[in-house]
């Protein structure tokens, strides 16, 4: 019987409040917040955000994708806030529950990747920096996550692990963190593969996918943590049916289609000169990953493969790429959540 996480665990992990509640139990550092979700005590609501401070986030227990969320600066702005954030989440999740956490001014997105077989066994496959965003979507992502000290690392990467242990987690998951001044905050964990796992494929030569299959049959991990090594770097872009400066999706027949090849390019799509891409789903179309030796080099062969790749038809972001893996700010690494949407309106 092909199995996956329990139900417990889904619905633990899908109502982010009760998933904060559960990491902050196995000791995985979170964002300061409400501690659980605002209830109709309004005098309640406003000194927990005073004590927070300013500015906030209302965000809704059961959103995801970035949607669902609202920022607050004052305490005058407070109250009306949570009345709408509580009315879009009923009408777009069916559950109108949201909580109050602080809102981090310039933090980077950076995840831990982990499998676990629910049988007291689990293991992280290192992280990786999903910064570079438009509109809580992500873009291009990397993996390690560069200049975060090694110690900050292994921590928070331990701690992940042991909160799979503890909450009985089975398969692949993802745990979310926003990064700031050298401390990881925990915002959410995906019960799932994520479209960006190949960068962690790329640094471990561990397939994550097979893992989890047969994890999922009822099989123990097959790895311990000291079985994994990492090596170099990688990078993912996103290949997205879109015009590259509206973001307006672009269906339509590909006439012709060239992937990018090489030593360390690998292109994950199902693109074929003659496709037609459809306007009924998510516009991403295909994965452009590099790894190299270090970030420089992985970095250069990205560049390469971007310049490679064909897709005539239809309108696509790869200019978008182009121009993203020669940005200076983001050559030098770190940049944060903020930085992409930043750029595309200058």
């Amino acid at each position: 019987m092909f199995i996956g996480p329990t139900a417990d665990v889904i619905r633990l992990m899908g109502d982010k409040v009760s998933a904060k509640a559960a990491m902050k139990r196995a000791g995985v550092p979170t964002v300061p917040g409400s501690d659980g979700a605002i209830d109709e005590d309004n005098e309640r609501t406003l000194a927990a955000a005073r004590t927070i401070g300013y500015p906030v986030i209302i965000k809704a227990a059961a959103g995801g994708g970035g949607r669902g969320m609202r920022v607050v600066h004052s305490e005058a702005a407070l109250l009306n806030s949570v009345y709408v954030t509580q009315s879009e989440a009923k009408a777009a999740f069916g559950d109108g529950t949201v909580y109050l956490e602080k809102f981090l001014e310039n933090p980077r997105h950076v995840e831990i990747q982990v499998l676990a077989d629910g049988q007291g066994n689990a293991v992280h496959l290192g992280d990786r920096d999903c910064s570079l965003q438009r509109r809580h979507q992500k873009v291009l992502e990397e993996a390690p996550a560069p200049g975060i000290p090694e110690e900050v690392r292994r921590a928070v990467a331990e701690s992940c692990v042991k909160a799979c242990i503890d909450i009985g987690y089975r398969g692949a998951g993802t745990f979310e963190f926003l990064y700031e001044n050298g401390s990881f905050f925990f915002i959410e964990m995906n019960t799932r593969v994520q479209v960006e796992h190949p960068v962690t494929e790329m640094i471990t030569s561990f397939d994550i996918v097979r893992e989890q299959i047969l994890v999922a049959s009822g099989r123990p991990l097959s790895v311990k943590q000291e079985d994994i090594r990492f090596r170099g770097h990688s990078f993912e872009a996103r290949i997205n049916a879109e015009d590259p400066r509206t973001f307006a999706p672009c269906p339509g027949t590909v006439r012709r289609f060239h992937a990018p090849g090489g030593p360390g390019v690998r292109v994950d799509s199902h693109l074929y000169s003659g496709y037609t891409v459809p306007p009924n789903y998510d516009s991403l179309i295909g994965k452009v990953i590099t790894w190299g030796e270090d970030r420089e080099r992985a970095l250069l062969r990205m560049r390469m493969a971007l310049d490679e790749i064909v897709v005539d038809g239809i309108r696509t972001n790869i200019p978008l790429h182009q121009q993203l893996v020669r940005d200076e700010a983001f050559m030098r690494g770190g940049v944060n959540i903020h930085y992409l949407e930043k750029k595309l309106k200058s």
